[in-house]
């Protein structure tokens, strides 16, 4: 090592001799040796005179010592001033409510415009005391007369009185409590700030799509009423749901149990100011196996004594009538028989047909009647799918509503469907109370339901409010044994007839829709394990 760095040392030192000798040669023949040069910028600012650079120096500015010193605030001066921040707040979150879109303002109306004329045994909504925002909806909506339901609910309900009711879909009932809550909401305006998150009136439901209907007639109904609006249901929208709960004081909130006790259960929603409270489909709720839920939501409400309670129910089996008793005091009873409905608004026809010849029979019945809103039913979601398919094959417009549909698939699948685009609407039991599509012609029943509850439900998607309607049902050699069950509901026999000759004729051949092309994609690569190369028995 010594040896190396005596070597290296001796070598840097022959360089450095040698580098002199070769800058000496260069002087002595003319060569100009190289300089030590500064950079460009330095060199500019060492030429440039120093007037030039005092020219372009920053002139600082002259302070001016002649400005009155800040007074001190006095106590009262600080104190005005704090008020008068807190009013100039107050006043702008109040424009800010004031902004958003609560009621349709227009032109004054004048109620002398709505005339009914008197019929025996109807009652009119000019009869009914009504303010007049709630009567010119009602004259928007071109409503004349009182169903039964309203006819017998409204005037209690109106008053303050609780209200059990059993009433099938289809029978006004919703319009029966919307109006008492805008009714009263009318009549009892709150000036005070409210806090976020209160509302003052609950409306539970038991399924998405009954709350999404609740919430459309609610805003038809209250278009002239200044209150706020909001639906809380799972699935979609819950930062959204979130934020207006936070930022705005509710009015009316309709909901299904489990969002709104997720909401509860984070204290953004406080039921300790509702002042009315509605159930709606209670039946439905105790098959769902949401009675916990309500109980929980119901107790954390006033006092039965201190809110208005208004509980519907399609039937009235003893578990119900022990909810109804519970959660209302000395409520009006109200109790309309479910043949009753069926028989006067919706004309029910049932074939005898057979598992083979039932597409043969409903493709008949809508191409030869050229029905353009249809409603079918079946019982499972496999069967469904397979309905879909067989009415696509054959040029049919249809579209799928089941429980493994997303929830936005099944609004847009609704609107689709009530906008005309879609001829058909293939539905299982689940949406069956949830359905309020305006002139549906006919409700058929590809299969006979196994619950005979779930048969009035279903055929009351047609025939509402009065209108009349078609209910058409198969009964195949597999589930004909229903028909026992379902008269004995019903309370009166189920008249069965063969279908006509030409309802049966020959179908042509289905053909299979192309689908979509799907997106490209990369392939995936394949996996090919290696090799074993070692030869057995050794290690």
């Amino acid at each position: 090592m010594y040896i190396v760095t005596l070597i290296f040392n001796d070598n840097k030192k022959k360089f450095t001799l040698l580098k002199n000798i070769k800058s000496k040669i260069k002087s002595i023949f003319g060569a100009k040796p190289k300089k030590n040069t500064l950079p460009a910028k330095t060199i500019k600012k060492e030429q440039k005179p120093a007037a030039e650079t005092a020219e372009k120096k920053p002139v600082p500015k002259k302070k001016n010592y002649n400005r009155k010193p800040r007074r001190k605030e006095t106590p009262e001066e600080y104190r005005a001033r704090h008020e008068n921040r807190k009013q100039s707040q107050q006043e702008k979150t109040s424009t800010e409510k004031t902004s958003s879109p609560k009621a349709v303002v227009s032109e004054p109306w004048d109620s002398s415009v709505f005339k009914v004329p008197v019929k025996d045994g109807k009652t009119r909504f000019h009869d009914l005391d009504f303010p007049v925002e709630i009567l010119r909806a009602i004259y928007d909506l071109k409503f004349e007369y009182c169903t039964e339901v309203q006819a017998e609910t409204l005037p209690k309900a109106l008053v303050g009185d609780d209200v059990t009711a059993q009433a099938q879909t289809g029978t006004g009932k919703t319009a029966a409590f919307l109006i008492t809550i805008f009714n009263h909401i009318l009549k009892n305006p709150i000036k005070d700030k409210r806090k976020h998150g209160t509302p003052r009136a609950l409306i539970l439901a038991p399924t998405r799509e009954l709350v999404l209907q609740i919430e459309k007639d609610a805003r038809e109904l209250g278009k002239y009423v200044p209150c706020n609006i909001l639906s809380l249901l799972g699935g979609i929208d819950y930062g959204k749901q979130q934020n207006i709960l936070k930022r705005e004081a509710i009015d009316i909130l309709i909901c299904t149990p489990g969002r709104l006790i997720d909401f509860m259960n984070k204290r953004i929603v406080d039921l300790r100011k509702i002042e009315i409270l509605v159930i709606d489909e209670a039946d439905r709720m105790l098959d769902m196996g949401f009675i916990p839920d309500v109980k929980k939501i119901v107790y954390a409400t006033p006092q039965k004594a201190k809110r208005q309670t208004m509980f519907f129910t399609a039937t009235l089996s003893g578990d119900v009538k022990r909810l109804a008793e519970s959660w209302t005091r000395q409520a009006f009873e109200v109790v309309i028989k479910p043949d009753e409905v069926a028989v006067d608004t919706v004309e029910q026809i049932t074939y005898i047909t057979t598992v083979d010849e039932k597409f043969t029979l409903l493709y008949n019945i809508i191409s030869k009647n050229n029905l353009e809103r249809v409603l079918i039913f079946v019982n499972r979601r496999d069967e469904a799918k397979k309905l879909i398919d067989k009415l696509e094959m054959h040029g049919i417009s249809c579209a799928l509503l089941t429980g493994d549909v997303e929830q936005k698939k099944r609004i847009s699948r609704l609107e689709r469907f009530r906008n005309g685009k879609v001829r058909i609407l293939v539905a299982t039991d689940v949406a069956s109370r949830g359905i309020h599509v305006e002139a549906i012609s006919h409700v058929i029943n590809y299969n006979l339901p196994q619950d005979s509850e779930e048969y009035v439900h279903r055929i009351g998607r047609t025939g509402r409010a009065g209108a009349s309607g078609i209910s058409i049902s198969f009964a195949d050699e597999e589930e004909s044994h229903n028909l026992i069950t379902l008269e004995e509901f019903l309370g009166k026999k189920v008249e069965c007839i063969f279908p006509e000759e030409n309802l049966l004729e020959p179908i042509p051949e289905g053909v299979k829709q192309k689908r979509k092309p799907r997106p490209k994609s990369y392939p995936k690569k394949k996996y090919y394990p290696k090799k074993n190369t070692r030869p057995r028995g050794k290690k």
